[in-house]
């Protein structure tokens, strides 16, 4: 018999306990991903009574019926009939969350255990109604490529409005359920940026705190969201834009900022063509010599890339070697490559 989009699958119980925090994870068509990678880091959380709910968006794949054979109570499983989209998901999500707080996780993200514990006596400590983190970048065996501080809550909105200084995408961000309901969720216009968006609005209308611990790694590859699923990113961005004038910075170089963003998400997500049309790009209209580099390194692949963007900040020294700050791996990572099965 078919489900109905909203109906709890057998034996996921709800209501045993009073939880802390409901974690919303939207998937489609990634059932691999979702039970070794999303599933695990949720449901492996310490110290924190959760319930995690999995808005499976219209998937056609063995999701389903992964899902249904789990036995574990404080799961949640939510279906859209038909794939509508992540703002809209994770929205079905907010609408059913029994916790006081709210965490969003994409299917292919990493969790450290201690994210939402210490997300929580972060917020508390400091009165604020929303929390982030430190985040790294990683490759799809969990090897560090980059890292992302962050931001200080003092300028936070200050900084949203030139760029989405939160890192790790929609996995970072823990917030009061009542607030987000009050501030409507994701708009659902939007599908890159709907976390800017949010996060944005959060930061006009409550209190901030950051972790200065790294909680969160943001998987690169070439099957995530944004490869897979290709929107208008520039109308997109330009909606976004009007939407939040007259705030919104009004330089042209906010719109080349945006490009470059999406040069780098296609060359991480493993599209080298698509990354270097976008870096050449803002590199005829702003005269760059750093993205004319980048344009150059991305047909060499990551080692060129290192190597052109390195000669530039040489020449923009007069030839001064600089030291590149080392990439520090999260002891925690290892649990993904130690424990790569669900539960």
């Amino acid at each position: 018999m078919r489900r109905s989009s909203d109906e709890v699958l057998p034996g996921h119980e709800v209501g045993r306990f009073p939880p802390e925090v409901t974690v919303v994870i939207p998937t489609r068509d990634r059932w691999p991903l979702l039970s070794t990678v999303a599933l695990p880091g949720a449901l492996r959380q310490e110290d924190v009574a959760l319930e995690v709910i999995v808005v499976d968006d219209g998937s056609s794949d063995e999701t389903p019926a992964g899902l249904a054979a789990l036995e574990e109570p404080r799961l949640r499983v939510l279906r859209h009939e038909r794939s509508l989209g992540p703002a809209r998901a994770r929205n079905t999500g907010i609408a059913a969350a029994a916790g006081e707080w709210l965490a969003f996780l994409d299917d292919d993200d990493l969790w450290s255990p201690r994210k939402l514990r210490a997300q929580l006596d972060t917020a508390n400590a400091a009165g604020a109604d929303f929390v982030y983190a430190g985040g790294v970048l990683v490759d799809e065996s969990a090897t560090v490529i980059g890292a992302e501080p962050a931001p200080g809550p003092d300028r936070l909105e200050a900084r949203l409005l030139r760029a989405n200084r939160i890192p790790g995408g929609c996995s970072n961000t823990l917030a009061r359920t009542d607030l987000v309901r009050r501030l409507g969720g994701f708009d659902e216009r939007l599908f890159h940026l709907a976390d800017w968006d949010l996060w944005l609005r959060l930061a006009g209308a409550a209190t901030a705190a950051a972790c200065s611990d790294v909680l969160v790694a943001h998987t690169e590859h070439a099957e995530n969201m944004f490869a897979r699923d290709k929107p208008d990113a520039l109308t997109e961005f330009d909606y976004f834009v009007d939407k939040h004038r007259p705030r919104m910075p009004t330089d042209v170089g906010h719109r080349h900022r945006f490009v470059q963003w999406l040069a780098d998400e296609q060359f991480r997500s493993g599209h080298p063509l698509r990354a270097s049309r976008l870096y050449l790009h803002v590199a005829v209209r702003t005269r760059s010599l750093g993205n004319l580099a980048s344009a150059i390194g991305a047909l060499l692949g990551r080692r060129g890339m290192e190597l052109t963007r390195g000669l530039v900040a040489r020449l923009r020294s007069h030839g001064a070697v600089e030291g590149t700050s080392e990439l520090v791996e999260p002891g925690w990572l290892s649990l993904y490559r130690t424990h790569p099965a669900p539960l």
